[in-house]
């Protein structure tokens, strides 16, 4: 009896550990994302060009979008790796926000590559509807379209009766709601198309873009950018569907090395849904020379302290327009 209590005493503490530095990796990736993600709306709050520009007004919308993901998604994860369980009327709210955004991201991508076409061949006569007053009607369209496949597991999902939703705990995993064939089939031919369209999208505007440049009389630099974003939407698209190959990852590393399966998923959910939603918006706004140069500037840049000829370079750059 004492050796038996004694493995299960050693047992607990493993898995706390193991808990301990499952926390301690997530929450400063969360944190240094959460910064950043700040400092960029910040910087868009205090220079209003930015918000008269459809490009910016996207970009901004994908922040938010990519920051209330991760929030759901690293909440979920903490109440897992705790153990919480809570009735499924409390749950859901969270499993709908975290599927919703999550497919918001390639929708998202898709109309700004089309922002990026818009604005190359139809740079005086933009559509309305691109016109900065009245992309929020596209971003609506977005959020809509985003919310189909959560409602439609809410739909088909049969709880045993209203009192397990109001009162049994469970533990607040998507597999919670995802109970039936029907669903997953649903959700694996919504998910494909949603990705597939998304990279037609931008396969079409890049090769539009790329094939148009002989006979456009723009400025080479402009277009040049434009393909380069619509390259770096492609990847973004990349690091998303990589959401998609966990549970092949997760079966063919289980069974050919050996791993605990808890440990696996916890690899995965990392490497595919963390760090893609980290790098993506980073990777995107970093890169862009006006937004960079605005941030360095800003009080919440631990940089903006040391730069001493901070009001000149404004002055110089007061009147630029973001490069496109």
């Amino acid at each position: 009896m004492q050796n038996l209590s004694s493995v299960q005493i050693n047992a607990t503490s493993d898995r706390s550990l193991t808990v301990i530095v499952k926390v301690c990796v997530v929450i400063p990736i969360f944190s240094i994302f959460l910064y950043f993600i700040i400092l960029m709306l910040h910087t868009f709050a205090s220079h209003r060009h930015f918000l008269e520009s459809p490009r910016y007004i996207l970009f901004t919308y994908m922040l938010a979008n990519d920051t209330l993901q991760l929030l759901t998604s690293v909440l979920l994860f903490l109440f897992v790796m705790a153990q919480v369980k809570f009735a499924l009327v409390f749950c859901a709210p969270l499993l709908f926000f975290s599927t919703a955004t999550f497919l918001n991201t390639p929708l998202i991508l898709a109309v700004m590559s089309l922002e990026r076409y818009v604005a190359i061949f139809y740079p005086m006569r933009r559509p309305s509807a691109w016109r900065a007053e009245r992309i929020w009607l596209i971003i609506l369209a977005i959020w809509l379209l985003s919310c189909v496949q959560p409602v439609v597991d809410f739909v088909l999902s049969k709880p045993r009766s209203a009192a397990d939703v109001l009162t049994m705990p469970v533990q607040c995993k998507t597999a919670v709601l995802n109970v039936s064939p029907a669903q997953m089939l649903f959700k694996v031919v919504l998910n494909a198309l949603f990705f597939a369209v998304v990279a037609a999208v931008i396969l079409f505007t890049y090769v539009r873009i790329l094939l148009g440049t002989r006979t456009m009389r723009q400025d080479r630099a402009s277009v040049s950018k434009a393909l380069h974003t619509v390259l770096l939407h492609g990847l973004q698209l990349l690091l998303s569907t990589s959401a998609f190959t966990i549970p092949f990852t997760e079966h063919l590393i289980v069974l050919h090395v050996g791993w605990l399966r808890e440990h696996m998923s916890f690899l995965n959910y990392v490497s595919f849904v963390v760090m893609p939603r980290v790098l993506s918006p980073l990777i995107y706004g970093l890169r862009d020379e006006s937004l960079r140069t605005h941030m360095r500037r800003s009080p919440l840049c631990c940089s903006a302290r040391g730069c001493g000829s901070s009001k000149v370079g404004h002055r110089g750059s007061k009147g630029k327009s973001p490069g496109k």
